[in-house]
């Protein structure tokens, strides 16, 4: 079992669970735009949100297979938590998405 994400999370505040969780690595994403072309920022969030989706529903499933016995507690809390983090870590990247549009609004023209 990974508790680093965990760990990162209680001493780097929401910033630590977005980069654990969503970073470019875990969802297949290349690390810079430069490696393959331009990225675009709706592709870049679709693919979160699918991301975020799939590790959801692996959760669920695995709370469900867990209370038929087909999938050892461990497995469970281990499904649970993760997507616990990516949820958390998508709600960091929504706060941060709508501070900044705030800001932008409060901008003078």
């Amino acid at each position: 079992m990974n508790i680093d994400p965990i760990g990162a999370a209680t001493s780097g505040g929401a910033a630590a669970v977005a980069e654990s969780t969503l970073g470019t690595a875990s969802l297949g994403l290349p690390a810079a735009a430069g490696e393959t072309g331009r990225a675009d920022f709706a592709g870049l969030l679709g693919q979160m949100m699918s991301s975020l989706a799939g590790a959801l529903r692996t959760g669920e499933a695995a709370s469900l297979a867990g209370l038929k016995g087909q999938v050892p507690i461990a497995g469970v809390v281990e499904a649970v938590m993760t997507a616990e983090q990516t949820l958390q870590g998508a709600i960091a990247v929504r706060d941060k998405v709508v501070a900044a549009y705030l800001e932008l609004s409060r901008m003078q023209i």
